[in-house]
Order: C-alpha cells, then structure tokens, then sequence
C-alpha cells in the first residue's frame, strides 16, 4: 500500500509541473511612455532636489563672503586696536635673517649690502586664521539655531 501510495504522489507532482507548464504567463508590463527631455530634467530637479542645493550653494557663498568682510574690515582693525602698533596684521612680516637696517627706499640691508634672506608674510597668515575660525563659528551659529527652530 505504501508502493501504491509514493506512486500515486508521484504523479500528482507530474500532474502540479504540467498544470503549471500549461498555465498562461501574466503579460510583462507594458514600456512607460517616452518622456520628453523637459520632463526628465524636471524629474531629475525633483528626485535630487537640486534646486535646493544650488539655493543653499548660492547663499553660503555670500554669507561666506559677509562673514569674511566682518572679519577683515571690521574684527582684524579692532584686534589692531588692542595690541599697540599692530595696526594692520597683514602686513606684519617676518625677515630671516633679520636685517641690520634698510635703505632710503625700504629695502632691508644686511651690514650695509642688499638682504638676501626670505620674507614670511606670518600676518597674511594669521588673518587667513583668524577669519577662519570667525567663519566656521557663525556657521556653527548658524546651524545650531536651525536645528533648534526645525529647520533642515
């Protein structure tokens, strides 16, 4: 009976293969229709919302260059004020090896002959410092009030 029994779920597993063989495949979706550049491009806006990242490019880089000016023209004089005759960083220089006197022009002389040493513009540098972190506090202000208010 067991024979007879492994036979008969034999043939109802040829009998499952054949119904599913005979049994018509659902119709493969049809192609979208062609869109128009026009319509990709706003898709492509939309998906990557673009439009938000130049906005956002756009205005850090003007709020980039306000932040700069504030720096420059208006923290770096007061920082003039507050050490004695340092009155415009910038232009604070370095000689190596210092000059022992300069000449009617302002060229540095070592013992009487034209320097031949470098130069480094150190106060160039510490305004490039100096404005930097200026610049990445305000962002950091920035950020943090947006976050506070919601905002993404």
């Amino acid at each position: 009976m067991s024979k007879s029994k492994a036979k008969d779920e034999e043939i109802l597993q040829v009998l499952k293969e054949i119904k599913a063989l005979l049994e018509p495949k659902p119709a493969p979706p049809a192609p979208s229709p062609k869109k128009g550049l026009w319509n990709e491009f706003i898709d492509f806006i939309s998906k990557y919302k673009v439009l938000g990242l130049a906005v956002a490019f756009i205005m850090g880089m003007y709020i980039g260059q306000v932040v700069q000016s504030l720096a420059k023209d208006i923290l770096m004089p007061l920082i003039g004020l507050a050490v004695p005759g340092l009155e415009n960083l910038s232009t604070f220089v370095l000689y190596v090896p210092p000059p022992t006197g300069f000449d009617a022009q302002g060229n540095p002389l070592l013992n009487g002959a034209p320097w031949k040493g470098q130069i480094f513009g150190i106060g160039n540098f510490l305004v490039a410092i100096i404005t930097f972190i200026i610049v990445a506090f305000v962002i950091f202000l920035i950020v943090k009030i947006t976050k506070k208010w919601g905002i993404e």
